[in-house]
This record gives structure tokens, sequence and C-alpha cells, in this order.
């Protein structure tokens, strides 16, 4: 008996710490996604709602000047329109923190090239994978966090590809971005996956799994 529970002691050792594992990284997840809740209220309150509340203010005053001042009214009108503009924009993007929208539709790589072109990321991507919209959303987040810190004028390499059973993917940077676990990455063994980073030769690669339940 003392042989065989000898025997199963690494195997419960490895299961203890991959519980342990799990449970830290849903504690880093839980933390993380409070402090994100928290950046997008102060960006709604700081930024988009004193947008709105100045276009108000302005929108009354060329209200006040179009029959006194047809000219000011006019170009008060303009630079109001691009800085409606600029709001929506700001909008868009506070929601695409939340969820892209078109991984709703199975529109991961629209929404990857979307993100390598605001984060100004010349990117690679090839996708044959369909996926449920959390699990496109835990890849999406995985590769916008590789574009958020790529050197600057580096590309980046972007697979995902169906597998049995499930979803994986490959982001590859020539930069070396260190191979700490990041939030995403927690997002992913949320869902069950797995995430390998491995940095050498001055190139990064972010690799990993999901499972897709049917």
């Amino acid at each position: 008996m003392e042989i065989e529970e000898n025997e199963e002691q690494p195997a419960l050792d490895g299961l203890r710490r991959e519980i342990e594992e799990l449970r830290a990284s849903r504690e880093r997840l839980a933390v993380a996604t409070d402090a994100e809740r928290r950046d997008i209220e102060r960006a709604l309150h700081d930024g988009v709602q004193q947008d709105l509340v100045a276009l108000a203010a302005n929108l009354e005053v060329a209200a006040g000047s179009v029959d006194s001042d047809p000219a000011a009214a006019k170009a008060l009108l303009d630079e109001l329109q691009r800085e409606t503009r600029r709001a929506l924009t700001e909008i868009q993007e506070l929601a695409n923190r939340v969820f892209p929208a078109l991984l709703e539709a199975g529109g991961l790589v629209a929404e990857l090239r979307a993100a390598a072109s605001r984060a100004g990321v010349p990117a690679r991507i090839a996708a044959d994978a369909a996926a449920p919209p959390e699990v496109a959303g835990a890849v999406y987040f995985c590769v916008l966090d590789v574009f958020e810190r790529a050197p600057a004028g580096t590309s980046v390499d972007v697979n995902v590809r169906g597998e049995e059973g499930g979803v994986a993917f490959e982001i590859g940077v020539d930069g070396d971005l260190g191979s700490e676990r990041r939030v995403p990455h927690d997002r992913v063994e949320a869902l069950g996956g797995r995430v390998t980073i491995t940095a050498r030769d001055g190139r990064t690669t972010v690799a990993g799994s999901l499972p897709i339940s049917r």
C-alpha cells in the first residue's frame, strides 16, 4: 500500500498545482476585469460624457447665432460635426474594449484586421476556424495584447485553425515581449484552454488552444 501511495503522489501533487494555478488565474482575471470596468467608467465620464456636454452647449450657441451671425454659426456647426465624429470614434473604441461586435457574427478575421489597423501594426492573419463568440473573444484579446505591445514597425503573424474539439492559435512577433502570463491568457484558461509563451532568439510566440463545447 505504501508503494502505491508513493506512486500516486506525483500525480496528486501535479493535480494540486493545476488547481492552484487555475484558481490564481481566475483571481487575476476577476481583478483585471474590475480594473478594466473602472477604466471604461472613467473614460465614459471624463471623455465621452464631457464631449457630449460640450457639444450640447455649443449647439445652443450655434442656434442662437443662426439669425444674428450666419457665418459664425456655420463655422461652429462645421466644428461640431468634426467633434461629433471624434466622439463617435471614442464610443466605438470603448465598445471594442468591452467586446468587439463582429465576433458575434463570426467576424474574427475582420476584427483582428481592424485591431491591427488601430494599433498601427502590420499583420499577416490567417484563420480558418469557426468558433462561438466567447472562444473567438478569448483569441481576439490574446492577439490584441500582442498588437499593443509589439515594437513599432514590427509585423505580427497570426494563425487560427480548427482542431478536433476546439480551436488552436499561434501569434508570432519579432521582438522579446517576455514570457510573463497576461490577463488575456487567464481568459483562455478560464474557458478550459491552455497558453504557452516562448521567447527565443529575439522572437516571441504565444500559442494556445481552447475547447469548443458541442
